[in-house]
């Protein structure tokens, strides 16, 4: 019997039937099965009829179990008894055994098809003693087995007894002439007691042995624990490899995770170091829990991903679900199919999540999420479309972008494509390359290459645009994708709200057979990108100047265009990490640090005037002085605009609203001036193209050169520093301990969608007009002190979170700066108490 909807326990069964929702990583029909084998049953007719084909193609003809299965499926609910009338073709000639499929047991069926044989019974019911009837129908029998009196769920008022039919059932093939054809009815309401009062010999035998009708939450997670608990004798796949800790085929579980048994893990699993899962948790196949989450009595079906620090708690996860980092869920919380709960999330006990819905980060769901998504709807952030490879960013979600993006072009456009040296980028531009073409868009590829190489060929090419895949800095698991119109430059806002829909609404262009799009592998980019940027930049003085330089190209992209640059310099440059390394991102902890201080070794050694590393995409670079000291980012965009501001009295530099107050000290005692931008990529961009713009950085190593291209290239910026420093003949330290120190700080507060309104206005509002404050509001609210002092409160584009810089006097007022306007952000109640 396997037609049930399951509605008690959805979200679970909103989209699979109850039958197939795992115990132990097995559907409950399979234990079932089995059970039917062991008692030499190998030949079953199964009832369907709520997504009836998922059962079909689970088990097929049942070869795999040892079995032949067979299928009668109902166009409409015939009930219980109903639906084995309809199966009535395949049990005309011999006794038949009728079993529910959604119900774990382990009774002994050949016992009680011998009581059955043993007193020539029309019917005989299996029944069971349960401390709690009310859901049961209850069945009371006289002294020789007969049944006297049947009561489907009945009130504590109306309990006689406390045996309750399990719904296991022998019956001779003659019992379904007393069923009507292609009509509801039921076995224990109508037939059973029109039977017994007729006289017919129907008998109930009370059965020793587990029974467990998995109807609710609580029964579905009850069944787990006594399945690894012992309680119920089924098989349980996997090795034992220590006491009640079974281990599926091919899972990879750390020495460092801690497992503290009962509980099972399924076959491919990757259990991480620091991890810790404890009794009674059930872990599926294909799932990868991350270091320090907390498992307690959770079930976590295929596919799922458990992120770092995340706490789970007797819940239930869906499959091919993502639990990101340290977000909670308690007990009796249910998580449907492919959802997203985001970073820091909590799910309270009892709610309900129904499958394909997001929880935005920092969110508190204290209701059942049944219709709409809580969480942030554009797939675009500050680097483009990220997240983690195969998990938020899947092959299948890379099609989807790539085809939009060739539905917003002409037919016929021509594209850029490139990569970084990583392995994840690789996989994903091959999806990327087979959308566009099949979109009618034909394909410039530039295999692997650094960033600036990349915009330069879009903008010096006829490319409409171009499409970059490459790891996250500093992050082994995520990806970036970052899109580009036609000028080289990041999509502007509209563009990227445009593609937003067309994913969304999944109005995708195709190309018909004539029009698929050809694939072409452009040669000699790099030298014309060298020559390009050599006559446009200044080098004037440097092959005078005899420098010495230190060049960490960290195995990336950028080591494909410094051998060509370099010949031209004329510098004498010493290159480490000048192979391409695909391997990267997925180094040790600390291998930059580590390599920085190489870096700084080096300079020191050989005495070189400075050494740069580059990022792994070319785009930005980090400074050590001759000294072999590392300049920071924030003292680095200082020192580079002290330098460039030496030349260019008059003109303007654009930075970023964070960017310290110090620069405006610099660019004041040379002369020029400052223009404000957002954090956005494309502001800054846009800012850069301006006429009198002579510099522009981001603050976190990203610099543009503008008499070479307005856009954040690691290659131009250090062909520039190379020649400034060449002219000013002043060792990097000299000029970074004239700067004033700085004292900026920052924090993030979780803050949900609904609510960064809400914040903000607050913000506002919590400014003291008469305190001689002023509020610049070119990105976020940025509240400036009479003294110079500021903070800024900018709500994330992309997650649910608001992020607060400030810079002070000091570093004790910055602190206080923060602390202040931070309560005023946090004051929306955004976590769970502890």
């Amino acid at each position: 019997m396997a037609g049930g909807e399951g509605t008690r326990l959805r979200p679970m069964t909103a989209n699979q039937p109850k039958p197939l929702l795992p115990v132990v990583n097995r559907p409950i029909m399979e234990h079932v099965l089995r059970l039917l084998r062991r008692h030499g049953v190998d030949e079953t007719v199964v009832t369907l009829q709520f997504l009836a084909a998922h059962v079909r193609a689970y088990f097929g003809d049942g070869d795999e179990l040892g079995m032949h299965l067979s299928y009668a499926t109902e166009t409409t609910p015939l009930g219980t008894a109903g639906s084995v009338k309809n199966a009535q073709d395949a049990l005309r000639h011999d006794p038949f055994l009728v079993i529910s499929g959604d119900a774990l047991t382990d009774i002994d069926l050949t016992a009680l098809m011998a009581y059955h044989r043993k007193r020539g019974a029309l019917v005989t019911v299996a029944l069971k003693s349960v401390p709690n009837p009310l859901e049961f129908g209850i069945v009371i029998t006289s002294d020789d087995g007969r049944i006297a009196r049947f009561l489907e769920k009945p009130t504590w008022g109306q309990v006689f007894s406390d045996t309750v039919n399990t719904g296991i059932y022998v019956m001779e093939p003659e019992v379904l002439d007393h069923v009507p054809a292609g009509e509801p009815v039921d076995w224990s309401g109508e037939v059973f007691p029109k039977l017994v009062a007729a006289g017919a010999p129907v008998f109930g035998h009370v059965v020793a042995g587990y029974w467990e009708d998995v109807g609710t939450i609580d029964s579905f997670l009850r069944a787990q624990a006594d399945v690894l608990d012992g309680k119920v004798d089924v098989e349980i796949g996997g090795f034992e490899v220590s006491p009640g800790v079974w281990v599926g085929r091919d899972a990879d579980v750390h020495p460092e995770a801690v497992l503290t048994g009962p509980l099972v893990v399924g076959d491919y699993t990757k259990i991480e170091a620091g991890a810790e899962l404890r009794e009674f948790t059930v872990i599926g196949s294909n799932v990868v829990v991350k270091p320090g989450a907390f498992l307690h009595r959770a079930v976590v079906q295929d596919n799922a991903q458990i992120g770092p620090q995340t706490n789970l708690r007797g819940c239930v996860i869906g499959k091919s679900t993502d639990v990101l980092r340290a977000a909670r869920i308690e007990e009796g919380a249910v998580i449907g199919d492919e959802c997203v709960i985001e970073e820091e999330a909590f799910v309270s006990h009892d709610v309900k999540v129904y499958p394909f819905k997001t929880i935005e980060a920092g969110a508190v769901v204290n209701t059942s999420v049944i219709w709409e998504s809580r969480g942030q709807r554009s797939l675009f952030g500050p680097r483009g479309v990220s997240g983690l490879v195969n998990v938020e960013i899947t092959p299948e979600l890379v099609v989807r972008l790539g085809s939009a993006y060739a539905t917003t072009l002409r037919k016929g456009s021509t594209v850029t494509t490139a990569r970084d040296g990583s392995r994840a980028a690789r996989a994903l531009k091959r999806a990327v390359t087979s959308a566009l073409t099949a979109s009618a868009i034909d394909v410039r590829d530039l295999e692997v290459a650094p960033m600036p190489l990349v915009r330069f060929d879009v903008r010096s090419s006829d490319a409409a645009g171009g499409v970059v895949i490459r790891a996250t800095e500093g992050d082994a698991e995520r990806v970036d994708i970052i899109f580009l119109d036609s000028e080289g430059s990041d999509l502007s806002s509209a563009v990227q709200r445009k593609l937003d829909r067309v994913v969304s609404r999944q109005e995708f262009r195709r190309a018909f057979p004539d029009e698929i799009g050809e694939l072409r592998f452009p040669a000699r980019t790099a030298g014309s990108y060298a020559r390009d940027l050599l006559d446009r930049v200044d080098t004037s003085g440097l092959s005078e100047a005899d420098l010495k330089i230190v060049i960490d190209a960290d195995g990336g992209a950028a080591s494909l265009v410094l051998p060509t640059l370099l010949g031209h310099l004329g510098v004498d440059a010493l290159t480490v990490n000048g192979r391409l390394d695909e391997t990267f991102p997925a180094g040790p902890p600390g291998a930059r640090q580590r390599a920085l201080d190489r870096l700084g070794e080096l300079v020191a050694s050989s005495r070189a005037a400075f050494g740069v590393r580059f990022d792994h995409t070319g785009e930005r670079i980090t400074i050590v002085d001759e000294r072999g000291d590392l300049i920071d980012d924030e003292r680095a965009l200082l020192v580079f605009l002290d330098l460039v501001a030496s030349e260019n009295r008059g003109a303007e530099v654009a930075l970023p609203v964070t960017t310290t107050r110090v620069a405006d000290q610099v660019t004041r005692f040379h002369g020029l001036t400052v223009r404000r931008t957002s954090l956005s990529a494309a502001d800054l961009t846009r800012a850069a193209g301006e006429a009198n713009v002579v510099f522009a950085a981001d603050g976190r190593g990203g610099f543009v050169v503008p008499e070479f291209a307005p856009a954040i290239d690691g290659v131009a910026a250090f062909v520039k520093l190379a020649a400034l420093v060449a002219r000013t003949r002043l060792p990097l330290s000299a000029i970074d301990a004239r700067i004033p120190a700085i004292s900026v700080l920052r924090r993030s507060v979780a803050t949900p969608w609904a609510a960064k309104g809400t914040v903000m206005r607050r913000v506002v509002e919590s400014v003291d007009p008469d305190g001689g404050c002023t509020i610049d509001t070119t990105d976020g609210v940025r509240v400036v002190q009479p003294d110079g002092s500021w903070v800024l409160v900018l709500p994330d584009p992309a997650e649910a979170v608001t992020h607060l810089w400030a810079e002070g006097c000091a570093t004790t007022d910055a602190g206080q700066l923060l602390q202040r306007w931070g309560a005023v952000v946090a004051a929306f109640p955004t976590t769970p108490p502890t």
